[in-house]
């Protein structure tokens, strides 16, 4: 697979990387010990979502930074910014579309029924404002993000367009700063009027619902913003920051852990400040792997993986786990039957990633650079 080194940040494919292998060995406890329960199993299944929140986090930086520097252009114009969503959707949704229209395929056949709230995964709004139904559970961390990806730059635009006089970056802020206390705020409303009463039932009615997780897009922009204003301030900082992200990060895990925290329990922390707490440890590592040299002996495998990452996260879980839960009855099987199943579920999983990949993946997002399109957006 061709590469092009020359256009990639060596440390955010790591991050990316590694945002993927968290979410596989996580689904992998699933075969190896399925309905058991041991504080290290909890622990890797934790931390697999929390690959999930690095993705969000990453996502903000780098749309967030190509943002900025659309702004810094001065191209604000609607135009301009549908040139942007173009160049995303071209990206997301043709891959997103056609897994979709495989889980629906596989749930036929496989079960022969499709579930009623299908037509709500066409605009993404199975779970804007409620749990996201037990079809296609990846999904739910797309829709946070192709919402990102239209409410904070439609925002910014309106105010680009009435506030002309006023500083691009400093209505940049504005618009990011405002989502986060608003996406706060409804938080805390959902805290005061819902009684929590398991980890499961906080993921579902918060942590995967749009609007009370958009704002983990929005401090990767914060993030993006800081950087790119004050990167020689960062950058003289970066170890200091990567150690108190660790520690910060650490500290909040080992605390739940240590001390069995429970939504039920703890329910002001895990509504209001886990999530943004755990956001921000994570951004804090950025500045280090922002700046790693590349001279790295695993470099094209790091990268390899980053690029096959969202192919994976999309074709790993519903398509090949449930799959092979359907045929086979996992719990009965000895240690070395488990064993050869979890190596095809990662053989698998890889190779459809990488077919997915070149032969549509790619393609479709080249489509994006043709010359008819680019005439159109950028003349």
């Amino acid at each position: 697979m061709y590469i092009d080194y020359k256009n990639r940040i060596f440390g955010l494919d790591v991050l990316r990387a590694i945002a993927i292998l968290m979410v596989l060995f996580s689904h992998s406890t699933l075969l190896l010990f399925p309905n058991q329960q041991h504080l290290l199993i909890t622990i890797i299944q934790f931390f697999g979502t929390i690959g999930v929140d690095l993705f969000f986090v990453l996502s903000g930086y780098l749309i967030g930074t190509i943002i900025l520097k659309q702004l810094q252009k001065g191209k604000t114009k609607f135009k301009d910014f549908c040139y942007f969503w173009m160049r995303r959707w071209f990206r997301t949704l043709p891959n997103y579309f056609l897994i979709l229209s495989l889980n629906i395929l596989a749930l036929y056949v496989l079960k022969g029924k499709i579930i009623n709230e299908v037509i709500t995964y066409f605009g993404f709004l199975q779970n804007f404002n409620s749990p996201h139904p037990n079809f296609f559970t990846e999904a739910w961390s797309l829709s946070i993000e192709e919402y990102a990806y239209i409410i904070g730059p439609l925002l910014l635009f309106i105010l680009v367009s009435y506030f002309k006089k006023t500083s691009k970056n400093q209505l940049f802020l504005i618009t990011v700063l405002g989502i986060i206390i608003l996406v706060t705020c409804l938080r805390f409303n959902f805290h005061l009027s819902n009684k929590i009463q398991s980890m499961h039932e906080w993921s579902q009615e918060i942590r995967k619902v749009v609007i009370y997780r958009i704002d983990s897009i929005y401090y990767g922009f914060l993030a993006a913003f800081l950087i790119y204003n004050f990167n020689s301030f960062v950058k003289q900082f970066e170890r200091r920051f990567f150690w108190i992200g660790l520690v910060l990060f650490l500290g909040i895990h080992i605390l739940i852990f240590g001390f069995d925290l429970q939504p039920e329990h703890a329910t002001l922390f895990f509504n209001i400040f886990y999530l943004p707490l755990l956001s921000i440890s994570l951004l804090l590592l950025f500045p280090v792997f922002v700046n790693w040299d590349q001279s790295n002996r695993f470099k094209s495998q790091i990268t390899q993986i980053s690029i096959l990452s969202y192919g994976l996260y999309l074709v790993n879980y519903s398509l090949i786990l449930l799959t092979m839960q359907h045929f086979i009855n996992i719990e009965v099987q000895s240690v070395f039957i488990k064993i050869i199943l979890l190596a095809v579920y990662w053989l698998s999983s890889f190779a459809l990633a990488f077919l997915l990949y070149r032969f549509f993946e790619k393609p479709m997002t080249d489509l994006r650079d043709l010359k008819s399109i680019r005439r159109y957006f950028c003349d």
